[in-house]
């Protein structure tokens, strides 16, 4: 799905990636988290205005995929077609995922780059010829420290992630020299103290590297399903070092310098928190040795949790996305990960807890708001919303609580990536709104005919109708579809213009929805809940 942001032209775009998903199951939530919070963030800066540039894709090399499609009886290329044309694309289209670019590490256009990148590692002498070695994990396509490994039945080591037997393997492979960038990359962190988030994450990365680190292993030769090396076709090329280059490729490396200028280096890499170490070790070393700038931030979101373990197919905790949006609907769906769960945090899913925030805030909170807003302005001035004219203390301090509000979620949503904290921070405004109604009563004022009475009727109800102009605006990046509804419903596309051109940064002068609007009942935007299929 492409994305519609400006084109400023002599500015680098805001450069958002998720990592590009392995396309051995379909997605479940864990995937679609990651995806919808960098969704969130690049709406979030094109409603400031911003340049944006918004990467997602698949990995679609490496032992893992070539097993699952010989284990359904057919070609890895066969099997990675049908699942990110019938699974993938499809679910971030039904997600309102407005990605400008999704990568395929089997495409043409990445696979010629990647040779390039590594051919010239291999002729600037960062590579060499070796063996090794270890225990692997096909699940996660790492040789794993004996230190890392847990102990199953009978003597046999496990993957810490996946649960599963580690294999021995011992291989003739190409190394890239990645021991001697721990100092320098120890120095990076040093003077970046954002590089890597949250601190936990941080410090994780900090103190594997200062215990040293060992040259990668950067080719396999026991199996073909890869990129050939591009000096020796005996091997493939690592599918981590292989799928840590889309984020180049992707935006012209090697193609187009002119895009790849304006966008390369990422601003934000998120990233679960299990493959950290590739994108916040091996990634800016791969960049120091062949002279490319480092992204500005890595962002390891947490874990979500189904009965304690970390959600995942090989887990059998895989929930498919579908069928919580079936339930709740797409937008209750976005808002509801961002909402729950601290980014960066370990996080647990439950139904209970999804239909109780969802009764609670978005019904009775804010549809509720909505709707009765709508449906006095109707009742007592026919469709057409009023002029405020009796503006008093109590409007003056909503106005000054929204300008709090734009400056929190901005800054806690579009710097910090706290995307439960500036989420709160509007459906707090949208209490402070249903609370002014309740103290103000306007379906008592309006029995007084009185001159002095209705306008201060028109006061009160220009108050909640702008205040709801500006939790359209805020809460557009994370709930679209509702907020388009809201902000047509208030009127304001035609004075106003369309919902994706309204500045964050302006939202909070107040005045901006002008009266004489044409203010409808829609339909309700959070209708009351189902009993669930599959709770």
């Amino acid at each position: 799905m492409a994305a519609t942001g400006s084109e400023q032209q002599g500015t680098k775009a805001f450069y958002v990636s998720t990592p590009i998903y392995y396309v051995n199951d379909a997605p479940h939530l864990g995937h679609a988290y990651t995806t919808v919070a960098g969704d969130v963030l690049t709406r979030w800066h094109r409603q400031r205005g911003e340049k944006v540039w918004y990467l997602t894709g698949t990995d679609e090399h490496g032992q893992k995929i070539m097993r699952t499609a010989e284990a359904n009886g057919v070609t890895p290329q066969e099997w990675c077609d049908k699942l990110v044309e019938e699974a993938w694309k499809p679910l971030w289209e039904h997600l309102e995922i407005a990605n400008d670019d999704f990568i395929r590490t089997t495409q043409p256009r990445h696979t010629a780059r990647v040779q390039e990148f590594v051919q010239d590692l291999y002729d600037k002498g960062e590579i060499y010829q070796g063996g090794y070695e270890g225990p692997y994990c096909v699940g996660c396509e790492e040789y794993k420290t004996p230190g890392e490994l847990l102990d199953g039945e009978n003597g046999v080591k496990l993957c810490p992630i996946h649960k599963r037997p580690v294999e021995m393997l011992k291989e003739e492979n190409y190394f890239f020299k990645l021991s001697e960038y721990g100092p320098k990359l120890l120095e990076y962190y040093e003077r970046h103290p954002g590089f890597i988030q949250p601190e936990s994450a941080r410090n994780e990365v900090i103190n594997f590297v200062k215990q040293g680190l060992q040259d990668l292993s950067i080719s396999r030769s026991t199996f073909d399903w890869g990129i050939k090396v591009p000096w020796d076709d005996k091997h493939i090329i690592y599918v981590w070092v292989d799928a840590l280059l889309n984020y180049a490729t992707a935006v012209g490396y090697g193609a187009d310098q002119a895009k790849f200028e304006s966008t390369f280096p990422a601003d934000v890499h998120l990233v679960g928190k299990d493959i950290l170490r590739f994108h916040a070790v091996i990634w800016p070393a791969m960049l120091m040795a062949n002279g490319l700038p480092l992204p500005g931030r890595i962002a390891a979101n947490g874990w979500l949790m189904v009965g304690g373990e970390k959600m995942s197919k090989s887990n059998l905790t895989g929930i498919s996305p579908r069928q919580l949006t079936e339930h709740f609907g797409v937008d209750a769906y976005r808002w509801y990960f961002l909402r729950a769960i601290q980014f960066g945090q370990d996080g647990s899913f439950s139904w209970e807890d999804f239909s109780a925030r969802y009764t609670s805030e978005l019904a009775n909170d804010f549809g509720n708001l909505a709707s009765r807003v709508a449906a006095m302005v109707g009742k007592y001035f026919g469709g057409t919303l009023p002029g405020a004219t009796a503006h008093g203390p109590a409007e003056q301090a909503l106005a000054d609580s929204l300008a709090r509000t734009v400056a929190d979620a901005d800054e806690k949503i579009g710097e910090q990536l706290d995307f439960s904290a500036g989420i709160l921070a509007v459906f707090d405004f949208i209490k402070q709104v249903n609370g002014y109604l309740t103290e103000q009563e306007p379906w008592k004022v309006a029995k007084d005919s009185s001159e002095q009475a209705q306008a201060r009727l028109a006061t009160i109800l220009y108050t909640a109708a702008e205040s709801l102009r500006a939790i359209a605006v805020l809460l557009n990046p994370v709930m679209p579809t509702t907020s388009e509804k809201l902000w047509l419903s208030l009127g304001a596309e035609p004075p106003l213009g369309p919902l994706a051109a309204q500045r964050v940064q302006d939202t909070g002068t107040w005045g901006t929805l002008p009266a004489g609007a044409t203010v409808t009942k829609g339909e309700i935007l959070f209708p009351r809940l189902e009993e669930p299929k599959n709770a």
